[in-house]
């Protein structure tokens, strides 16, 4: 994945010691994984109380369009070992899951999808945020 556009991303401390543990327990020829780590590297990190209740955080269920489709999806991001093949979830070490992970409603994300084709993310509404609910352990 080839991330072209890359807009400033905040990640809460609970969720980079989840995903730092996620990466450093799968093999080092995963999908994503370095993509990932990429993310976490440039990534804003703040206390996950301090997390502003509009920001795309581990287990938030978000609605975002895709372009060039105008595809509007709904979706909940999540750690791979939750990701059951649910349509409505997308996992954190998939292109679309690393692009929109920390993005702020508005911001938009354009990566190259292994098709070559250039793909475009803009975050429309985080619906669930669990530490804007109060949800540490998720």
């Amino acid at each position: 994945m080839e991330i072209t556009t890359r807009p400033i991303i905040t990640v809460s401390e609970r969720d980079l010691e989840r995903l730092e543990a996620m990466l450093a327990s799968l093999p080092d020829d995963q999908p994503g994984a370095d993509a990932l780590r990429e993310e976490l590297d440039r990534a804003q990190i703040l206390p996950s109380e301090q997390m502003p209740a509009d920001v795309v955080t581990m287990n938030s269920r978000i609605r975002f369009v895709v372009e060039p489709a105008g595809k509007e999806m709904d979706i909940t991001l999540v750690y791979p070992r939750d990701f059951s093949g649910r349509p409505d979830q997308l996992s954190v070490t998939t292109a679309a899951g690393i692009a929109v992970l920390g993005l702020t409603v508005g911001q938009q994300i354009e990566w190259t999808a292994p098709n070559g084709q250039t793909v475009r993310a803009r975050i429309v509404e985080v619906t669930y945020q669990p530490e804007r609910a109060g949800d540490y352990m998720r």
